[in-house]
């Protein structure tokens, strides 16, 4: 479902990300671990093809990035850590945009906005203007407007910052039902709690290189995955 192969991103003289690697699979939850400035964010912002890569390839469901962009995002959804979204207009107003850009069918999204409005409990808050919306409740708007059009991989920066616990455990339930239906998920997270209970896989980045990946149950091995992420650091220093 994405395939990233020598991924390099430069800014000015600084390496950000430098020749990563990584495969994740229809049905596979990924989660992207790393420290503040480590690279999780260029490499999800390269993915989703907001930022150009200064090196490697990058594939969605098998499309080449570079070459096919606009079919890429149409598979795709990708939600940053603090979405920007169109704050003057109502809740359904912009879901209905959004739903307008990927050319979703009225009875589709119609269902589909019903459907998660009332899971993550915002349904009756769609008239009001994203203005007036909590942190969280705007993490739920973005997360409706990346589900409205059924992507097959689903990234996130961070998405459980700032959530209530029913949210969060709502968005794990959907994360784990989309994958199960065949897609694909990729998140960074900093609770190493979540990751290490939610995902199938776990990819461990440090100064803009992968320094661990694989099944969950094999890079935590006899340990916590916490304990894994802390020895590598401190194996740095």
């Amino acid at each position: 479902m994405l395939t990233i192969s020598n991924l390099t991103k430069r800014y000015g003289k600084k390496t950000a990300v430098n020749r990563i690697s990584l495969e994740i699979n229809a049905g596979d939850i990924v989660g992207f671990i790393g420290h503040n400035g480590a690279g999780k964010t260029t490499t999800l912002r390269c993915c989703s093809g907001i930022l150009e890569p200064d090196e490697g390839d990058i594939r969605i469901d098998g499309l080449s990035l570079r070459e096919s962009p606009l079919e890429c995002k149409r598979r795709l959804a990708y939600i940053p850590d603090n979405p920007d979204l169109y704050e003057y207009l109502t809740g359904i107003r912009y879901l209905n945009f959004v739903a307008d850009v990927y050319g979703v069918s009225a009875a589709d999204r119609a269902s589909r906005i019903e459907r998660y409005a009332t899971m993550f409990e915002i349904r009756n808050d769609l008239a009001d203007p994203i203005r007036q919306y909590s942190h969280g409740m705007k993490q739920k708007i973005a997360l409706i407007s990346a589900l409205i059009h059924e992507p097959k991989l689903i990234m996130l920066d961070e998405p459980f910052v700032g959530l209530d616990p029913v949210a969060a455990h709502r968005i794990k339930t959907v994360m784990r039902q989309m994958c199960d239906a065949g897609g694909a998920i990729f998140f960074s997270t900093h609770v190493l709690e979540v990751a290490e209970k939610l995902c199938d896989k776990i990819a461990i980045i440090r100064q803009g290189e992968i320094v661990v990946s694989g099944d969950t149950e094999t890079v935590r091995g006899d340990s916590s995955l916490e304990n894994v992420f802390l020895e590598l650091a401190e194996n740095h220093v």
